[in-house]
């Protein structure tokens, strides 16, 4: 399996975290965390599917995932190779009409938002390029011509920042007052432009901070004091929800960490 990373050009940065082209010889069944993105995503070769309990749901080979509660698991054919797009936290807004919490645990389609037309030419030229370099042009070219008027809240990115400066531990209360706002208002403000509540957004930046923090120590009472659980029964429930592991069976699966 390859997995390479790209940086967008200068005038996608507003909106695009990263590129990521993967190659996938044999099939698998993987697992996939919840992230503080939304995502879109072009099979270009291969197929890939969702599996929900015992059930495979294949997904469309261009598509957009919003942000999701919990785990997923997700299955290739053999000889898959996929590239996505990353959006910075409210990035995606600036493509999509619909509020993006209505994007939220979901897989769609694209062609729910963009002609068939346009997304089976876009398609077509991604199956037939021969690099990297040139389908990250492709896509930058598509993304570039699919932009909207961008838009932009400065009170949900001041949110933002309080969460990522308390590494998900700030109360939402505790948010509200820092803005000058009541949690009303700001929870349907940072809904629209982000995809989820601030409480949940809070929560995945949280637990992906706990992950982190396994690789320089194995002390479970300390990473849970760090990520504002007082009750360790609580966050191993939170932990298990998010990953579908306690966290000792998840640094038992991972011990590279």
């Amino acid at each position: 399996m390859t997995f390479q990373q790209y940086l967008p050009g200068k005038q996608l940065r507003p909106y695009i975290k990263r590129f990521i082209v993967s190659d996938v010889s044999d099939e698998q069944t993987y697992k996939v965390l919840p992230d503080t993105s939304v995502v879109m995503g072009f099979q270009y070769r291969g197929r890939l599917a969702y599996v929900d309990n015992t059930t495979e749901v294949p997904l469309t080979t261009s598509g957009i995932t919003g942000i999701q509660t919990g785990f997923r698991l997700f299955k290739n054919s053999p000889a898959t190779s996929s590239l996505l797009v990353v959006f910075t936290e409210t990035g995606a807004a600036s493509y999509f009409d619909v509020p993006l919490h209505e994007l939220g645990n979901a897989s769609l389609a694209l062609d729910n938002f963009a002609l068939r037309s346009h997304i089976d030419l876009f398609e077509d030229q991604l199956a037939a390029a021969t690099t990297d370099q040139e389908r990250i042009q492709l896509v930058e070219h598509f993304l570039l011509s699919r932009l909207q008027k961008p838009k932009v809240d400065p009170l949900v990115s001041l949110a933002l920042e309080h969460i990522y400066q308390s590494n998900g531990t700030i109360r939402m209360t505790s948010l509200a007052d820092k803005l000058c706002i009541s949690q009303s208002p700001l929870e349907k403000r940072f809904r629209q432009l982000v995809g989820t509540s601030p409480k949940r957004f809070a929560s995945i930046v949280r637990m992906k901070q706990a992950i982190a923090a396994f690789s320089t120590t194995r002390s479970l009472t300390g990473i849970s004091l760090e990520s504002g659980y007082f009750d360790q029964a609580h966050f191993i429930k939170d932990f298990k929800t998010f990953t579908g592991l306690t966290p000792t069976e998840f640094l038992r699966a991972s011990p590279d960490l």
